[in-house]
């Protein structure tokens, strides 16, 4: 992984998992419904931002090299799994 994106990730997974326990707090405490659902669709939102970070550094790095080294088929066939991991 890029160093870039891998701080990027990691500043904001750490952030995501501020936001989860908070969300706790809310359940815990009982609070209204709607309120825990909606902060649970911004923590999915920031999921969902993690995921392209790493992606878009995976398609950049990783998937360049292996196709340099001669591993176009074992990489493609990765990004076929992650796709249909994906779409699950």
């Amino acid at each position: 992984m890029e160093k870039e994106a891998k701080e990027e990730a990691t500043k904001r997974l750490s952030y995501i998992t501020g936001h989860v326990e908070a969300v706790g707090r809310m359940v815990e405490q009982g609070q209204y419904c709607v309120d825990i659902m909606k902060q649970l669709f911004a923590v999915r939102r920031a999921l969902a931002k993690v995921e392209v970070v790493i992606l878009d550094s995976h398609l950049k790095s990783c998937v360049v090299e292996g196709i340099r080294d001669g591993r176009q088929d074992r990489v493609l066939q990765e990004l076929v799994d992650l796709y249909d991991l994906a779409n699950r």
